[in-house]
């Protein structure tokens, strides 16, 4: 079942679409969706390595647009929409604390929540409740954005092939590291 549905996958990165259905995840990853758009980048990537900077600048532009939603969110509607996400998240009753802290380490949880697994709307919804801002906002979250998904992009592109290989091998293995890292950075709100 694993095999078919990465094979599925990857045959949906290589549709005519793929780019928009990449942007809209990124989109509405960085200020309310759940899932990374890396379940969608990578495999389009691996399916079309010489597209693997544009994939990736799609990325970056669409996830930081969704970022500045995220930052809307927290701004505009913290109350009606951004404490139901967080509280979600199991980030409702640490609100007010995180709020002090989060003031305290300026542009950084925005650089590292881009850079890594961790659940980035949560950081685009705090920072627009918190007043960061919004030049530094937009600017780190353009650094972090891009430096992440182009990372990926350049070692995919560059080691495509022997990474397919290696993941096609151990597709079992490979899911379960993606959901590990996935849950880590659910969990790591937590402590935030």
């Amino acid at each position: 079942m694993l095999k078919s549905l990465y094979d599925w996958t990857i045959s949906l990165a290589g549709h005519p679409r793929a780019l928009w259905a990449l942007a809209i995840v990124a989109f509405i990853e960085a200020s309310v969706f759940p899932i990374p758009p890396d379940v969608l980048m990578i495999p389009m990537i691996i399916a079309a390595p010489r597209r693997a900077f544009l994939i990736a600048a799609v990325g970056t532009v669409s996830s930081v647009l969704g970022g500045l939603l995220g930052y809307a969110i927290g701004a505009l509607a913290f109350e009606q929409i951004g404490y139901p996400i967080l509280s979600a998240l199991g980030k409702g009753d640490a609100i007010v604390t995180f709020n002090e802290r989060f003031n305290s380490l300026d542009f950084w949880p925005v650089l590292i929540a881009g850079l890594t697994p961790f659940p980035y709307k949560v950081i685009t919804i705090m920072s627009g409740w918190t007043g960061l801002p919004l030049g530094t906002f937009i600017v780190t979250s353009i650094l972090a954005r891009a430096g992440r998904f182009f990372l990926v992009a350049l070692l995919l592109w560059k080691f495509g092939a022997p990474i397919r290989d290696f993941i096609e091998k151990r597709l079992g293995l490979m899911t379960m590291l993606f959901i590990v890292l996935l849950l880590g950075g659910f969990y790591a709100v937590r402590f935030l």
